[in-house]
């Protein structure tokens, strides 16, 4: 119960404020009674499936894709395109260079691509890494994210 009142509570705060870091949630909970550490805070975003996404008064703040199926997927690879600012390769491993602060958005749009030839991605502040079962199969996956991006 705790833990579902807390988690209402961070999309209300982020629907209503900019927040930018996982710190400033973190006082903005507990100034509402919410006795609550960074660590929390970190595993409710991760829980929520929460993105960043260029704000208002901040240059970052965090949100919350709302729905399922298509209408997720066409919020993502809207966010998708907009924050990706390269994409390269070499061999197996695909590079993809985002606006700082979305790689992780960028990461879980691939993610949510489901694509049998991707063995993993890891995504970082501002890359992505991607790597592919096969050199030969690289060049494929590669030219079908950049039709995500046009």
């Amino acid at each position: 119960m705790h833990r579902n009142a807390r988690q209402a509570a961070i999309l209300e705060v982020i629907s209503q404020k900019d927040i930018e870091t996982q710190e400033e949630l973190c006082n903005e909970l507990n100034r509402l009674n919410f006795n609550v550490t960074q660590a929390t805070i970190s595993r409710d975003i991760k829980d929520l499936k929460l993105y960043k996404v260029a704000g208002t008064t901040k240059k970052y703040k965090y949100a919350y894709i709302e729905g399922d199926g298509v209408a997720v997927n066409n919020k993502m690879h809207n966010l998708f395109r907009e924050c990706v600012q390269s994409i390269n390769y070499a061999n197996n491993l695909i590079i993809i260079k985002t606006m700082r602060g979305n790689g992780s958005t960028a990461g879980a749009f691939i993610d949510s691509l489901q694509i049998k030839q991707i063995i993993g991605t890891v995504a970082g502040d501002d890359t992505v890494l991607i790597v592919v079962d096969s050199n030969d199969d690289t060049p494929d996956i590669v030219s079908r994210l950049n039709e995500y991006i046009k």
